[in-house]
């Protein structure tokens, strides 16, 4: 039997909520299938549709993506270095969904998450998904605000298990914007880039749809593109049948 695979990547299209001045998508239809033959000039010959073609223009942040060493660190690899050898491996899912907009998620919380996991401990190179379900807001403004967010000691505590890749199912791996000004704390799980190599995933969606905790593969492999701070991923949990 087939193994089964659960979609863990949001459609990208015009319109899509976005983080705050990341540039927005654009998908345009450039040339239709009739223009195609009409171009070739296949319709002369009776084929009147042959293919068709879209501009996409995109920023390196939208949709379900994996973030660089660089974004962060100036001095780090970008996209194009992601390592893919940490993007396939063993998934986690860490249950956080009591936690509420703005909140931080604190070490507590992922020793909690943790020890409902049935005795399962993580171990390094998991990859790791925090699963907040904000993602099923993920059509309405409120995806931009109603999300919790990583601190940086929770990141350290999974980069001490040896975690490499963790993503979240909301808009950011930190709280939302205002409330990291009013705590006066700014992307803080991100800027541990700036101390230790790690990579998170944003925008993830669909984790509710995994049955278990533990004890099925992820692949979160990004799209090599040169000199960019992210990359976009079809990430994907796999099932053994």
């Amino acid at each position: 039997m087939a193994a089964k695979l659960i979609d863990l990547s949001m459609e990208v299209y015009q319109g899509m909520m976005t983080y705050p001045n990341v540039a927005k998508p654009v998908i345009v239809e450039m040339e239709t299938h009739r223009d195609m033959a009409r171009s070739i000039g296949t319709d002369q010959y009776g084929v009147d549709e042959i293919t068709n073609h879209c501009l996409i223009v995109t920023g390196d942040h939208i949709g379900t993506h994996i973030d660089s060493w660089g974004h962060v660190n100036p001095k780090a690899p970008r996209a194009e270095s992601i390592p893919i050898e940490l993007c396939y491996g063993d998934g986690v899912v860490l249950d956080l969904t009591h936690k509420g907009a703005g909140e931080e998620i604190t070490v507590a919380d992922m020793e909690d998450a943790e020890s409902r996991l049935g005795g399962y401990r993580i171990k390094a190179l998991d990859i790791v998904l925090i699963r907040t379900d904000a993602a099923k807001r993920r059509f309405a403004k409120s995806y931009l605000t109603d999300h919790p967010g990583m601190t940086k000691e929770a990141v350290h505590w999974l980069l001490d298990r040896g975690v490499k890749v963790m993503g979240i199912d909301a808009i950011g791996f930190d709280p939302p914007v205002a409330k990291m000004f009013e705590r006066r704390k700014f992307w803080e799980a991100h800027r541990v880039m700036r101390e230790r190599e790690y990579y998170h995933l944003e925008n993830l969606c669909n984790l509710d749809q995994i049955p278990v905790s533990h004890g099925f593969t992820v692949s979160v492999l990004p799209i090599k593109y040169r000199g960019a701070s992210a990359a976009p991923v079809r990430a994907v949990a796999i099932l053994e049948a």
